[in-house]
C-alpha cells in the first residue's frame, strides 16, 4: 500500500505542519538533524532495526543498526568537540562512501557544526577553491585523499585539524593531522547534542555557476521537514523497505535522501562502494533484496546500453518501486524499465539550492514517459516569462521554471556570496536556471538549462572553473569549455584550445591537457574532446561567445553574430 494516496487529495489544504506533526515538532523546538536520524529512531523502539548494510570492494561488508549509529555519530561528536570543534564550524568530509562518511555526517551535526561533504574524486584545486571559501576548519578524510590535503595545507590557514580515518601507522603524521578508528574508540553512550533551531546552518554543499567559484548552498536543520515527507511519499518509503540510493553523499541527494530521509524515517538502507557495473549493481539488488532504489539518468542509460539480458540473469522481483534524479530522464528510459523490471522509473526533479524534491511522479500519479511529473504538495510552480517574469498560462509554451521560496528545505544563501544568491530571484519567484513548459494536464516537460552550466551524469560542470585551469597548462593560451551531446551522460566537457606558439597540437598533447584537468579539478570536469582552434570567437569588447561553440556541437542556429569582433560592419 503506497504512502501517498491520491495527488488531488493531498494537494488539497496541504501544509507543512503536516510533517511537523509526524516529526513531532513544534515551532522554536530544537531540531537536529544528526539526533534525528538516529536517536529518536532508537527511542521509538527501533534501535536494534538494521539501519545500514554497506559493502566495499572485494566484497567486505559491515552492518549497523539503528543504535550503532547513535552510538558512532556520539563518539565522532564527541571526537570532534575534543579537538575544539564548535557550533557553525565548517567540518568537511573527503572520504569515499565508506560507512565513516554517514556516520560522521550525523556526527558533525550532533555538535551544532556545520557538515561540508565534498566528492572525494575532486583534485587538489577543486578541494583548495571550496575549502578556502568555507574556511573550513577540520577535514576528515582517509589515506588515499589526505595527500591532496597536504599539498595545499599551506593556502588555508583556517584548516586546524586533518582527521585520518584508516591510519595504518606505517607512515608518520604530519602537520595537523591526528587519527581517529570508529572501531577503536571507546563508544559514547551518553552524549548532548547542540540545542540547534529550524534556521541553525546544518549543511554545506557546493555548486556550480557560469562565472566565478563554485557556490556554497547553506542548508538549515528545518530542511528536515521537507526531505522527511518527499521521502515518504515519492520515494514511497515504508517500514520493511530496504533502499538503495546510489548517489554520493559528495552531492545533495547522497545526503538529503541517501542520509536525512531515509534515517529520519528509519528505513534500512544499502550502499555499494565499487566502481560501477551492471552486474554488480543487478548482483547488489538481488542478494539485498532492494525493494526501492534511487538512482540517476545516466546510470540508468549505462544498464540500458549493458543489454536486457544481462538483467535476465538475476532474480530482481524484490523491487517494488524505482525513481530517478539528477538530470532529465529520457521517455525511452522509463518505458524500459518497464520492460525489463515490470516497473517504470518515477523521474524527480530538483536541485542543490532547493534541497528536497519540488517537481515529482507519484507512485500513484499516471506516468508520461519524459516528464517531471507535477508539483509536490506545498511547493507553488509556475512557467514564467524570460523578460516580464510572469507567470504563462498557456501550456506548451517553453519558459523558466520559478518557485515561490517558502518551502523547509530552501537553501537559506550562497556561503559569503549574498549578491549572487539575491539575482536567483526575480519578481517574487526562485529561479532554478531551467526551461521548461506545461501540458494541458499540468505535467512539466524539461526543455534546458537557461545558462552554460554543463549537466554530466548528474554533476553541474562550471565552464569557468575548466576554463581556468586550462589557461594553468603551460601550452594553453586561450579556451572555452562547452557541452557536447553524449548518448549516456546527456553532455560531457568538450574544450575549445587556443595554444602557445611553439607546442603541437596532437593527440599527445590532448591526452596531457586531460590528464591535467583531470587531477587539477575532477574526472568530472575532464574534457572528454579538446578541439584546437586558432582563434575563439569574441565579440569586439573581447568576451568569448560560448554560445556559438556550443550551436556548433549541437547543431542549432548560431543566431546573431553581428557583436563578433571579426564580423564585417
Amino acid at each position: 500500500m503506497s504512502n501517498i494516496g491520491s495527488y488531488n487529495e493531498r494537494i488539497k489544504n496541504f501544509d507543512w505542519s503536516l510533517s511537523e506533526k509526524e516529526l513531532e515538532y513544534k515551532e522554536g523546538d530544537i531540531i537536529n538533524i544528526g539526533w534525528y536520524c538516529s536517536d529518536r529512531i532508537c527511542n521509538m523502539g527501533k534501535a536494534d532495526k538494521l539501519a545500514l548494510k554497506w559493502e566495499g570492494l572485494g566484497g567486505k561488508e559491515k552492518q549497523y543498526t539503528f543504535n550503532d549509529i547513535r552510538l558512532a555519530s556520539n563518539t565522532i561528536g564527541s571526537h570532534l568537540r575534543d579537538l575544539g570543534i564548535k557550533n557553525e564550524d565548517r567540518v568537511c568530509i573527503f572520504l569515499d562512501r565508506i560507512p565513516e562518511l554517514y556516520l560522521s555526517f550525523l556526527g558533525i551535526l550532533k555538535i551544532g557544526a556545520i557538515a561540508q561533504p565534498l566528492f572525494s574524486a575532486f583534485g587538489d584545486e577543486s578541494l583548495h577553491v571550496r575549502l578556502e571559501n568555507a574556511e573550513t576548519k577540520a577535514i576528515i578524510t582517509q589515506r588515499k585523499h589526505v595527500g591532496k590535503v597536504r599539498r595545499i595545507l599551506e593556502k588555508l590557514p583556517y584548516l586546524t585539524n586533518i582527521i585520518i580515518v584508516d591510519h595504518d601507522g606505517k607512515k608518520p603524521l604530519k602537520e595537523k593531522e591526528t587519527v581517529f578508528s570508529l572501531e577503536e574508540a571507546t563508544p559514547v553512550e551518553e552524549f548532548n547534542v547542540f540545542p540547534t533551531k529550524a534556521e541553525s546552518p546544518s549543511v554545506l554543499h557546493y555548486t556550480s555557476g557560469t562565472t566565478g567559484q563554485p557556490k556554497g548552498v547553506k542548508h538549515v536543520h528545518y530542511s528536515l521537514i521537507s526531505q522527511y515527507l518527499t521521502s515518504k511519499w515519492v520515494l514511497d518509503l515504508q517500514e520493511d523497505d530496504i533502499y538503495w540510493c546510489t548517489a554520493d553523499p559528495g552531492w545533495v541527494t547522497g545526503t538529503s535522501y541517501g542520509i536525512i530521509g531515509p534515517w529520519s524515517l528509519g528505513i534500512t538502507q544499502c550502499v555499494l562502494d565499487t566502481g560501477f557495473s551492471a552486474d554488480a549493481w543487478y548482483k547488489f539488488i538481488e542478494k539485498n533484496k532492494i525493494t526501492m532504489w534511487y538512482s540517476a539518468p545516466t546510470a540508468i542509460r549505462s544498464l540500458m546500453k549493458a543489454g536486457d539480458d544481462t538483467v535476465k540473469k538475476y532474480d530482481l522481483s524484490c523491487l517494488r518501486h524505482l525513481a530517478s534524479v539528477g538530470e532529465p530522464l529520457n521517455a525511452e528510459a522509463v518505458i524500459w524499465g518497464e520492460k525489463v523490471f515490470g516497473l517504470p522509473f518515477y523521474d524527480t526533479y530538483w536541485q542543490t539550492e532547493t534541497g528536497s524534491m519540488m517537481l515529482t511522479n507519484f507512485p500513484e500519479m499516471k506516468i508520461k514517459p519524459g516528464s517531471m511529473g507535477k508539483a509536490f504538495p506545498g511547493i507553488t510552480a509556475a512557467i514564467i516569462n524570460a523578460k516580464t517574469y510572469e507567470p504563462i498560462a498557456e501550456s506548451g509554451i517553453i519558459g523558466l521554471i520559478a518557485f515561490k521560496p517558502d518551502w523547509p528545505a530552501m537553501m537559506r544563501t550562497y556561503w559569503n556570496n549574498e549578491k549572487t544568491y539575491n539575482e536567483k530571484f526575480k519578481n517574487g519567484w526562485y529561479l532554478p536556471g531551467d526551461k521548461a513548459k506545461l501540458d494541458e494536464d499540468g505535467y512539466w516537460w524539461f526543455v534546458g538549462r537557461d545558462d552554460d552550466v554543463i549537466n554530466t551524469g548528474g554533476h553541474l560542470i562550471s565552464p569557468f572553473e575548466v576554463e581556468s585551469a586550462l589557461l594553468e597548462h603551460e601550452a594553453v593560451a586561450e579556451s572555452a569549455v562547452v557541452a557536447k551531446p553524449d548518448d549516456v551522460n546527456m553532455e560531457v566537457v568538450k574544450a575549445f584550445v587556443v595554444l602557445k606558439p611553439g607546442n603541437n597540437a596532437d593527440d599527445e598533447m590532448e591526452l596531457n591537457i586531460m590528464n591535467f584537468i583531470r587531477k587539477k579539478l575532477s574526472p568530472l570536469a575532464m574534457p572528454q574532446e579538446i578541439e584546437y582552434i586558432k582563434s575563439l570567437p569574441k565579440t569586439r569588447s573581447g568576451k568569448i561567445m560560448r554560445r556559438i561553440l556550443h550551436a556548433q556541437e549541437w547543431g542549432e542556429e548560431i543566431g546573431d553574430t553581428s557583436t563578433l569582433e571579426d564580423e564585417e560592419d
